[in-house]
C-alpha cells in the first residue's frame, strides 16, 4: 500500500513537471492558430484553427531567409567548433605537458564571462576583421561560448576511454591524427552527438550577439527576426504571427532531439559507472 501511494505521488509530480514544462509550447501553439479578437480571450483548444499567420510569417519579411541565416551559422559553428573541440580534447587529457590543467581551466574560465562584457571588445574585433553584418562573423563570435562547453565535455569523456586502446594504436605505428579520427572519434559519438546539440541550441536562440552584429536583413538569424516583428502600430504587435514564427524555430530543435535521443542519453550517461 505504501508504495503504491509512493508511486501515485511520483507520477503527479511528473505530471505536474510535464504541464509546468509545455504549458507555454502549448500556448504558443494554440495562439498561433487564432487571429482577430480570439487571441485576448482564454481558449484551451483553438476555436477554429487558420494558417494564416503562418502564412503571413513569410509573406510580410523574408523569414525563410533568416531561417537559413540561422542553419548555416548554428551549423557552421557546431561543425568548427566540434573539430577544434576534438583535437584540444585530445591534447589535454592524453599528453602531458606543463600548464596543462592551467589551460583547461583558462578555457573554461571563457565562457563564464556575461555576454555583455566583452560585446564592445568583440564588436571592434568583427568590425577590424570585415566580418560586421556577415555569417561568418556571428559565427566566430558564437564560438566564445560553444567552443569550451564542448571542450570541458570531450575531455571528460575522452578521460574515461583506456589508454590500452591507444597504446596499442601506437605500437601498430598509428599517429595522433590516426588515433584521434579512426579510433578515438566513433567511440566520442554520444558525446560529440551530445555537446553538438546542447551547442546548435546555444547558438540557433542567441540573441544579443545576432543584434549587435547584424545590420540588414540579409544577415539576422530568426530570433532577430522574431524580435523586429511590428504590427500596424507599435502599440498593436501581431501576437499570432510572433507565435507562429516562435513555432516554426522551435520544430528544428525539438525534431533534432528526437533522432539524437539515444546518442544524447548515452552522451550524458557516459562516465557515471566506472570499473
Amino acid at each position: 500500500m505504501k508504495k503504491a501511494v509512493w508511486r501515485i505521488a511520483f507520477a503527479l509530480l511528473i505530471a505536474a513537471i510535464a504541464v509546468f514544462a509545455l504549458a507555454p509550447v502549448y500556448w504558443a501553439v494554440v495562439t498561433s492558430l487564432e487571429t482577430g479578437s480570439d487571441l485576448f480571450t482564454v481558449d484551451y483548444l483553438p476555436r477554429g484553427p487558420v494558417w494564416s499567420n503562418y502564412v503571413a510569417v513569410f509573406e510580410r519579411q523574408a523569414f525563410g531567409r533568416n531561417i537559413l541565416n540561422s542553419v548555416l551559422v548554428a551549423g557552421g559553428t557546431v561543425a568548427l567548433s566540434m573539430a577544434v573541440a576534438l583535437i584540444a580534447a585530445y591534447a589535454l587529457s592524453r599528453i602531458e605537458f606543463r600548464g596543462r590543467l592551467l589551460l583547461l581551466f583558462t578555457v573554461l574560465s571563457v565562457s563564464m564571462f556575461p555576454q555583455v562584457a566583452i560585446l564592445s571588445g568583440l564588436f571592434e574585433l568583427i568590425a577590424t576583421l570585415g566580418l560586421y553584418n556577415s555569417l561568418p562573423g556571428l559565427g566566430l563570435s558564437y564560438m566564445i561560448f560553444t567552443l569550451p562547453f564542448m571542450v570541458w565535455v570531450l575531455v571528460a569523456f575522452m578521460r574515461e576511454l583506456p589508454r590500452e586502446i591507444e597504446e596499442a594504436a601506437i605500437a601498430d605505428g598509428a599517429g595522433p591524427w590516426t588515433i584521434v579520427t579512426r579510433i578515438f572519434l566513433p567511440l566520442m559519438m554520444p558525446a560529440m552527438a551530445t555537446s553538438g546539440l546542447l551547442a546548435f541550441i546555444i547558438a540557433w536562440n542567441e540573441f544579443l550577439f545576432a543584434l549587435t552584429f547584424t545590420l540588414t536583413n540579409e544577415a539576422r538569424t530568426v530570433p532577430v527576426a522574431i524580435a523586429l516583428i511590428t504590427g500596424a502600430s507599435p502599440y498593436e504587435l501581431p501576437w499570432g504571427r510572433i507565435m507562429a514564427a516562435s513555432v516554426i524555430v522551435t520544430a528544428p530543435v525539438v525534431l533534432l532531439a528526437l533522432l539524437f535521443q539515444r546518442r544524447i542519453v548515452a552522451g550524458l550517461t557516459a562516465g557515471a559507472v566506472r570499473g
